[in-house]
Order: structure tokens, then sequence, then C-alpha cells
């Protein structure tokens, strides 16, 4: 066939097709945000040749009620940008556009309006010749009015004794569609005061968190805040102070999680406040005393400090005493005479350094012993009255307040060193020390008397000798070491007897001996030197930086979600990531690189297929990859690897590298078939047989379809389709027989096969084989197993359709006992030649035929004296039974013929 176009010109258009460039992005939406509220959407772009060139913002707005015309709101570079609906509150500052750099800007509502609602439009003017990329996105904004409310139903006014319990409640609900979290506090608003103090209170997670002061009573059970109901929440706060007197308030606070997976809080309201009056015990007349016996110690001896107190009715009362230092409480007698000790000092006292009791109806003693050269200090005693049945075992951190404490009497306590110069001792706060943090080395000089210098040396692993790292000299003059001239190094004098040497972003190479040696000076002339010795290792980033990859689910279904976890555990220091995918033994392909600097890098294609989310905890970052809808493109061996950057020397910290592999099963097929067991027709009749689908996998499936005939043991492929409908024959169909052979998709979906003029030759079992394909997520297709059904076909001469025939034609050989089947036609038109290595050249000479229903020919092609013998044909008689299966009814033969051949190459006949 020759086809000619005329008249048609055919074009061939070039595109130069190249990756965008410039990419504006805004906050994500859809933003949920109350009337009345502050609104703020980021935008910035990216991509401008010159980075650093500031660039124009403007804003617009689409309002639902009139989809496609845009609003101008504000722009950066004009300041009549606006119209007329939003001139006057962006005139007022109501509404801005601020740079928050060059590239990126902040769009604020100060008080957002009910019509403000709407799709804002974040665009950037282009300030380059050329248009290559996305110069706006897109932000929805929803405002919902606002449904909080929040009531208490106290009186206006309390009053307690101190000591007494408080109780208050409130109600807070929502009536917001959204799903919104409450967050609840107690506020105390004391006079004088401008901020209000948080008692406790309740995040949105349910988590309770006490305010600063009250965490001791909190941790006590003295102060709790329980939700008791469906909306009311219930203050308890027992034994009031005199520091609980104002006005306590409930807060209650919206929260929505935006897009992004951040909270945002969209509404907060407050209670009425109840002004809270606590009325203070009468203890005007209690007097404390503390003194120490003896107050000037030498190390080692006793200290001990005795508190007295004088009060009315002693005997009827009962009091707390408590001794603190520098504000560290050491040690607490409560009014049953149990004793707490403080945290900072419970392994003295569980030594037995640190003893405290009741000696009298109005002494109270604490001893420290042995007495340590720290110990010199203030010591304060104080005492106030309460309850027994208010003692606690645990040590409460906080101190008695003002009101509670009615005299101090103070007491300077100096112990003495038992040596003079050289005594001192070297104090490393960081025996191990991590690569590229500060070391810090104290050097301790006791029983100073004139002046001092020190000198800071160095003693590497491997080395033999010191090397100076800084001095100090005794005039204050500082001169740092050859070697440590570049480096961050200080030495200084933080109190009259401490040295302090500073040395910042050690290495391993930092390792070893450091010594401090201390001279005194007097009249310019040294008089005394000793020196102290600390050995510091540096470990190296590798040893405390750990790298592992953690994946929930490693096997899973095509279109699941899967997300893969990389952490990152040590301290925060400047790492560069990669994710990396291998889909084969030899491939290795990269991801994305998130580069120390926070810059992030994608492979070309694959951002649309992954996500990175980062998650810093206190302790490690861990590096999310998620897959939306996992496809075959995704499976393969993933590795995350991080590089630690020294002063942009790149560390490896993950040798071997951290892997997991990922594998996806296809969906479970749920398609089903159904066909015809069995069909029956008549010789020169047109055939038909159908396959349907009774059940599919996906709406959206495809289908590919197989044809199979199997006639004996010989099974061939008729003809076939694929998911596209492109059709092809078997191999084995001769071209006489295409001509007959048709198949058609039809609704259902229905796979029908017609042969046209049915021949006896074209019966057999005809098995119908489906493969469904599916589209994964990136639109790749995929097969899902066969399913197949079988239909069992007869075709028939015209008569009674209720008897068939099989024939079998029998030879024997003269001067032979032995009788062979050469020929078999069974009962559904089946034709075989039984194997017979023997009579294979006979067998290859017969043809059979059948004029009518109940006659059968036998005829040999070429016949030859060795054709001769006995012949005879065996009938068997077939029905079929109403379930549909063949029972054999009747047995008879025929013959037998002798057959002489005298005349070779004729046709002989039967």
């Amino acid at each position: 066939m020759c086809v000619i176009l005329s008249d048609f010109l055919l074009l061939t258009l070039l595109i130069d097709v190249r990756e965008a460039i410039v990419h504006t992005e805004a906050q994500a939406g859809p933003l949920y945000r109350v009337v009345g509220s502050p609104l703020s959407i980021s935008c910035n772009v990216s991509g401008f040749s010159n980075p650093d060139a500031e660039q124009e913002f403007e804003v617009r707005v689409k309002k639902p009620a009139n989809p496609t015309f845009e609003i101008n709101i504000i722009s950066t570079g004009n300041n009549d940008f606006g119209y007329a609906i939003y001139l006057d509150r962006v005139r007022s500052k109501e509404i801005t556009l601020t740079h928050v750099s060059p590239t990126a800007v902040v769009f604020e509502i100060q008080r957002l309006q009910k019509n403000d609602e709407g799709e804002f439009e974040c665009s950037v003017k282009n300030s380059e010749n050329v248009y290559l990329g996305t110069y706006s996105a897109h932000t929805v904004v929803k405002v919902i009015d606002n449904s909080l409310s929040v009531s208490s139903p106290a009186s206006t006014s309390l009053s307690y004794n101190e000591g007494e319990a408080l109780m208050l409640t409130c109600q807070a609900s929502s009536n917001t569609v959204q799903h919104t979290h409450l967050s609840i506090a107690w506020y105390l608003r004391k006079d004088g005061e401008d901020d209000p103090r948080p008692i406790i209170s309740l995040d949105r997670d349910f988590t309770l968190s006490p305010g600063p002061g009250f965490e001791g009573r909190y941790q006590a059970g003295l102060v709790r805040l329980d939700k008791i109901g469906e909306a009311t929440y219930r203050l308890k706060m027992d034994q009031l102070e005199v520091s609980d007197q104002g006005q306590i308030y409930c807060q209650a606070r919206e929260w929505i999680q935006d897009p992004d997976r951040s909270w945002y809080a969209i509404t907060q309201a407050d209670a009425a406040e109840t002004t809270v009056n606590v009325r203070a015990r009468d203890t005007s007349s209690l007097v404390v005393r503390i003194s120490a016996q003896p107050p000037t110690l030498q190390e080692g001896q006793e200290l001990s400090l005795s508190c007295n107190i004088d009060t009315e009715k002693l005997r009827e009362r009962f009091f707390s005493v408590a001794w603190r230092k520098g504000g560290v409480e050491l040690a607490r007698i409560g009014p049953t005479g149990i004793l707490s000790v403080g945290p900072e000092y419970s392994v003295r006292g569980q030594e037995g350094e640190l003893r405290a009791a009741r000696v009298g109806s109005k002494d109270y003693r604490l001893i420290l012993q042995p007495v340590r050269t720290d110990d010199h200090g203030v010591y304060i005693c104080t005492a106030w009255p309460q309850d027994r049945g208010q003692d606690v075992l645990q040590i409460v951190t906080q101190s008695p307040s003002d009101e509670t404490v009615h005299k101090i009497f103070l007491n300077t306590v100096v112990v003495m060193s038992n040596f003079i110069l050289p005594n001192m001792s070297l104090v490393s706060s960081q025996k191990v020390v991590n690569e590229r943090d500060k070391l810090v080395l104290t050097c301790k000089v006791l029983g100073v008397k004139g002046q001092l210098s020190v000198t800071w040396q160095h003693k590497a692993t491997s080395a033999a000798i010191f090397t100076n790292v800084i001095s100090l000299s005794q005039e204050g003059v500082m001169e740092t070491g050859g070697e440590f001239s570049r480096r961050r190094v200080k030495a200084t004098r933080p109190t009259t007897d401490t040295f302090t040497l500073e040395l910042d972003e050690v290495t391993p190479s930092d390792s070893g001996v450091y010594q401090c040696a201390v001279s005194e000076w007097k009249t310019n002339s040294k008089t005394n030197s000793q020196s102290q010795t600390a050995t510091v290792t540096v470990e190296p980033v590798e040893s405390y930086v750990k790298v592992n990859l953690v994946s929930r689910d490693n096997i899973v279904t095509v279109g699941d979600d899967v997300a893969l976890m990389c952490r990152v555990r040590g301290p925060h220091v400047p790492i560069t990531l990669t994710w990396s995918l291998q889909r084969d033994a030899t491939n290795l392909d990269n991801i994305l690189t998130l580069n120390y600097d926070g810059a992030v890098s994608w492979s070309a294609g694959v951002e649309q297929s992954y996500q990175l989310k980062v998650e810093n905890k206190p302790n490690e970052v861990r590096y999310h990859l998620l897959i939306h809808g996992a496809s075959q493109r995704e499976a393969g061996s993933y590795q995350c690897s991080a590089s630690v950057f020294i002063e942009n020397l790149a560390v490896k910290v993950n040798k071997p590298a951290y892997r997991t592999q990922l594998s996806l099963f296809l969906l479970v097929s749920k398609l089903d078939l159904t066909s015809a067991p069995a069909l029956t027709s008549n010789i020169n009749t047109d055939l038909e047989i159908k396959c349907s689908v009774i059940s599919t996998t996906s709406a959206s499936s495809r289908y590919a379809v197989t044809w199979l005939l199997q006639q004996q043991a010989e099974k061939q492929i008729i003809v076939s389709s694929d998911r596209d409908a492109l059709l092809a024959f078997g191999p084995q169909v001769e071209l006489s027989h295409r001509q007959r052979i048709s198949m058609k998709h039809t609704k259902g979906p229905s796979f029908e096969l017609s042969i046209r003029q049915a021949q006896i030759s074209d019966g057999g079992s005809y098995t119908c084989e489906v493969v469904e394909w599916l589209q994964d997520p990136r639109g790749d297709w995929y097969e899902l197993s066969p399913v197949s059904r079988t239909t069992n076909v007869t075709v028939l001469e015209p008569g009674n359709p209720s008897f068939f025939y099989k024939v079998t034609w029998l030879y024997t050989e003269h001067d032979s006992s032995i009788t062979n089947a050469l020929v078999e036609l069974d009962h559904r038109g089946l034709l075989s030649y039984p194997e017979n290595q023997k009579l294979r050249g006979l067998q290859g000479r017969l043809r059979l035929s059948r004029p009518a229903q109940s006659s059968f020919h036998l005829g040999i092609q070429r016949a030859h004296e060795g054709d001769g013998g006995t012949y005879k044909c065996q009938v068997e008689q077939h029905q079929l039974d109403h379930e549909g299966r063949w029972q054999q009814k009747a047995s008879e033969s025929a013959g037998p013929i002798t057959l002489t051949v005298n005349v070779p190459g004729m046709m002989t006949s039967f």
C-alpha cells in the first residue's frame, strides 16, 4: 500500500527545555484564623541571578464570591497599589508587607475581618530580561468566628488563712468546626506587678507544667490542675502562703494545626479574676539566731552551726528550720524532727559528713565534718511555723518567703588552709572533651600571700616534654606560646586564688597532659613555685557523632506512604547529610543533599517523589525521608551518610554506610472471571466463547487478554491483546484460520473470542487468561497475577445431538498377532495419533474424513506393500448427562478388512 500526502505541510518544532530557575514560595494553606485575630503569611523567592538584590513583592486576593477577580492589596514598591477597599487599612498600618531579607517578605493583617477570607497571591516583580520559573504563590485563608468561651463561677473575692486550701474552677469550650485543641493556664496577678505569674498550665497535648516559683509545691502535690469534666478545669492549692495573695484567673487558648504541621494559637480568652486574700499567722515575736563554733577553722576540723528560736508559747507551737549557704539549701528539719538534705549535699549526708538535729526545745544544730576550704562563706538559718501534719520527707528547693522569716542572723565562717603555697589543685571540668568544644581547666591555689604568676603547658600523648600554651604574669600580662599563637586561647584569674585556661575548638591533637605552674613573687623575685597536672582526652568527631538508619516498614505495598529516618546522635555540629538509593548492584543514585549551611540540593526529577523533614532533639537530629505513594521507582536499598565539617574539612562519620532495604509488593489482585464450563456448536456455524470480569481491583484497571487452545497434550496461543488492546495471533495459527478468528472487548468488561464457520477440528479446551494492569502514583504501569477460566468446546455435525461417537482405527501386520491403534477421532472432534515408532511412517500418510455424522473414512496416501495387513474400526457411543459430563453408552467394532497392496503409489480407501 502506498500513501500519498498532499496539501499538508509537516513541521518539526524544536523546543529548548530548560529547568525553571526562579521559584516563589508562600506559606502553605489553607490557614484557619479567627475574626479579629492577626494574620501572617511568609513569602520568599529564589533563583535570581543576583541573590542579594532586593526584590519587589505584591499581594492580591481573590474573594470566594468572585474567584476570577483579583483585588490589589499592598506592594513593597508602590504606596498606591491597593484598591480602595484596602487602601485605608494599608495607610493606617493595619495591613503591612515587610522585607525580612532582600528576597523574603511577611504579609500581615493586624485584625482580620470576615470579608478578608480568600485566596491570597504573593507575586514578585521580574527584575531580569527573561522569564524562567514561577513568580507567584498562593495561600488560602479561611476566616472563622470566635467560638471560644471561658467562665469562672467563683466569687469575685475570697479570704483564707495561711495554710488553708484554695479550690477554683473554670469552664472552657469551643464550637469551632475545625479540629482544634485547648490549653488552660491559671495565673496570679499580684498588686504592683505588671505581668501575671503562671501558677500551673495544661498544654494542648495535656502536659502539666508548674510556673516559676511553684515547682517545689507542685512536686510535693500542693498545687494541682485537674480536668474534671468535658469542659471544667479545677485549680487546687493546698497550704496557701501569704505570697499567694492577689488576683487569680483562668486563661484558655485555642490551637489549630496548619498544613506545615505547626500549631498556631488562633484565639485566647480570660475568665473573670477572683481576688484571693491570705491572712498571715501571728508570728510577730519569732526571733532566730545563728552562731558558729568556732567561726574560724582549719581544713578537716568540725563546723558546728547552732540555730536558736525564741518566741511566745514555744512549747505549743511547731517549726521548720533550714540552713542555707550562697542560696543553696544544706538541710531542713521539719516540725516532726524529720531531716531532709539538699540535693547538692546529699552525698556528704550519706557519708556522714553532714548531720543536723533538734537538740533542745528551741535549739537546732548543723554539723559539717571534715570541713573543706570551699565550705567557707555566709550561712543563713531560717525558721517558720508549720503544722505537724504538713511535714514532708523530701527536700523543697525553694526557700520560705520573706513573710514567714521574721528575723535572720548571718554568720560568716572562714576555713583556712593547713598549707601555704605550694598547695594547689588543678581541676578539669571536662576530662573528656568532644572535638570542636571548648576546654576549660581551673587551677586553685590555697594560702595565697604574695603576687602570683601562672604558666599553662601541654604535653601531647606522644611527646616527651611540655610546651608552653599561655602564661599570665604577676602584673596580669598575657603571653601565648608559639604553636598556640594562632589559636583562640585565654588565661584568666577570675578570683585571687583561681587561674583558668580556656582553649576553643579543640582537636584530637590537643589531647594529653596539661600542667599549671604557679610562682609566688615578692619584690620582683620568685620565692616559691609549684605545679599540678591533669590528663585530658579529646574525642574525635567520629566517636561522638553516631549515625543510624531506621525504617518502620521495609516491605510496603505500591501506593503506601513510607517514612525513613536517619538519626544523627551527639552534639549539634555542622552536618552535611546525603540520602541515596541503590536500585541494582552497581549504581548508587543520590536523592538529596542537606548541606551544613542548611541548603538542600535535589537530584533531577526526584523532588516530586520525596519530602525531607528535619526534627531537632536535645541530643540528636532526626532526618526524615518521606515517600508519598510509593512506586516501583522508589524500591531499592536506601542509604544515609553524614559528614561533619570542621573549618571546611569534611570528616566522614558513617563508615560503613548505613542502609535499609525497601521492598514493594504489588496490590493483591481482586480480579475474578466467569465463563461457561462447556459449549457445543454445530459444524459450519459461528462459535462465540466469552469470559467476563465479575470483580476488579480498581475502576481504572486495564486488561491484557490471551486465548489459548488445548487439544490432547498440545497447548497453543490463539490470539492475544495487550493492555492497550493491540491484537496479535499466536505463531502456530495458520493464515487461513486467522481469517476466521476475531476477538473483542465489550462493556462489563467482557472478552469474546469468535470463530466463524466452526469445524470439528476447532473443538478443544479454550482458556481465557486475563492480566490486570494498574498505574502507580508516578504514572508507571505494573501487572498483577494472571487469572484464567476454561471452556470446553465441542463442534458437531447436524443430526441427533444427543449421541456422539469416538472412532479408533486398528491395524495388524501380516503374520503378526499384535494389533495397534493407528488414528483416533474422539467424540469431541479431537484427532490424535497414538505414539508408535514403527508405525510413524504409515501414520504420516493417513487421511481421515467424516462425510456424515455417522460415516468415517480412512485413507492411505502412496500405499505400498508394507501397508498390507488387517484393518478394523472400533466405535464408542457417548452422551452428555444433565450435569454436562460425558457418559459412554455403547461400543462396537467393524471389520476386520484384510488389505494386500500390489500396485505402489495408489490411494487406498476403506
